[in-house]
């Protein structure tokens, strides 16, 4: 079974004065001692490289590159991919979701995973399951 990892997961455990830094640190050493799949997809590699560089600076954009994405196995989004998230997001129409976070739902239904490591409570609200 594959876990999503969210940009909250991994800005948090990149991030040391971020409030879940200890529990997404915590789940992070978890998640590298079991044999998961751990998912992401491009558009999350581009909002955490912006915000960790942006907040935390570019020592984290490079720690982020050379110790996390080459553990992550990574979809890139296709036009179909990024329409169908459009097309939610519009339908949704509020400013509390991004077209990120669509992504991410319409990517997560298409594989059929559940389970996602994200400290982002739209990830609920659309029926999946966080951890921690």
């Amino acid at each position: 079974m594959a876990l999503f990892i969210d940009t909250s997961a991994l800005y948090s455990a990149l991030s040391s004065r971020d409030e879940h830094h200890q529990a997404a640190r915590s789940v992070w050493a978890e998640l590298l001692s079991g044999d998961e799949p751990l998912i992401t997809d491009n558009y999350i590699l581009v909002e955490t490289n912006a915000l960790l560089g942006r907040r935390v600076g570019f020592q984290a954009v490079r720690d982020f590159q050379t110790d996390f994405v080459p553990i992550l196995q990574v979809f890139w989004v296709d036009e179909a991919l990024h329409e169908r998230a459009m097309a939610a997001l519009l339908t949704a129409g509020t400013r509390d979701l991004s077209l990120v976070d669509c992504v991410s739902f319409e990517l997560m239904r298409g594989l059929g995973i559940a389970r996602v490591f994200a400290f982002d409570a739209h990830f609920v609200q659309q029926g999946f399951r966080c951890i921690p």
